[in-house]
């Protein structure tokens, strides 16, 4: 979205860097012509990183994970370094 010289210069009035007003813009509560990103809010949004964090953080531990999908449904999952075609003996693929 484009930005006016007005919000430019609040924003260096104001100590509020572009990537501030992205988060409100992207994460905040739209109140008619008004995107309120609050205390409240924030702290949810805080919440939901730490967990996500620690989810990327185990899925990382193991080296990343494959999920094999058909259509709408998941079939099977496991880590990406743990399947060898040389070790399953598939002659089919090319080293």
């Amino acid at each position: 979205m484009a930005r006016t010289r007005h919000i430019h210069k609040r924003m260096s009035q104001r100590g509020i860097t572009s990537r501030m007003v992205d988060l409100v813009s992207q994460y905040g509560i739209d109140a008619g012509d008004r995107i309120i990103l609050d205390r409240k809010n924030t702290e949810a949004l805080l919440k939901a990183v730490d967990h996500l964090r620690k989810d990327l953080l185990e899925v990382h531990s193991k080296g990343g994970l494959v999920v094999v999908e058909a259509g709408d449904a998941q079939i099977t999952t496991f880590a990406v370094d743990s399947y060898s075609p040389k070790k399953a003996g598939d002659k089919n693929v090319i080293h």
